[in-house]
């Protein structure tokens, strides 16, 4: 695949979970949640896109977001379940972007707030304007998810690099 393609990267937050008595790692989704998953699921299968990685947080939650939503796609993309990106700082989320393998063209990210709707804003041009000021408005609520085109290579998405192309939250 020639860099000149452009890629895209869809960040997933995580289904809504329950506050238990378990390490925060370790909670699982609530009810909510498991109704919401697979409705961002069926969302993500709708835009289309074939994901030629998937990578998902090793949280409890996460894990069972992603479960619940890739039962929605027609084809269930590699996935790498990715210690790193839990509580992973907007620095940390974008040197695993950087890291993502030239052959990759759609790259879904399944992780936490406040890492990808921090990731989302910071990629986002400074043009993208009513999305992006929606998306900054509503926040980004559990099992929402955004998605960033960028031209070039993985190496290459930095700060403001992208342009925000969709964002979806559960109330749309």
């Amino acid at each position: 695949m020639s860099v000149d393609t452009p890629r895209r990267i869809v960040l997933l937050r995580h289904a809504k979970a329950e506050w238990s008595q378990a390490s925060d790692h370790e909670r699982p989704l609530a009810e909510r949640g498991r109704t919401e998953a697979p409705v961002a699921g069926s969302r993500l299968a709708q835009i289309g896109f074939d994901f030629d990685l998937a990578l998902c947080s090793t949280a409890t939650r996460t894990r069972e977001t992603w479960k619940l939503a890739v039962h929605e796609f027609a084809e269930r993309p590699r996935t790498v379940y990715e210690e790193r990106l839990y509580e992973a700082s907007l620095g940390e989320l974008i040197a695993l972007f950087n890291e993502t393998p030239d052959d990759v063209r759609n790259l879904l990210v399944v992780g936490h707030n406040p890492g990808m709707h921090g990731a989302a804003d910071a990629l986002a041009g400074p043009s993208d304007g009513a999305l992006l000021a929606r998306m900054r408005k509503d926040g980004f609520p559990t099992a929402s998810f955004a998605v960033l085109e960028f031209p070039g290579a993985w190496k290459d998405v930095e700060h403001g690099s992208g342009k925000l192309v969709s964002y979806w939250t559960p109330n749309d």
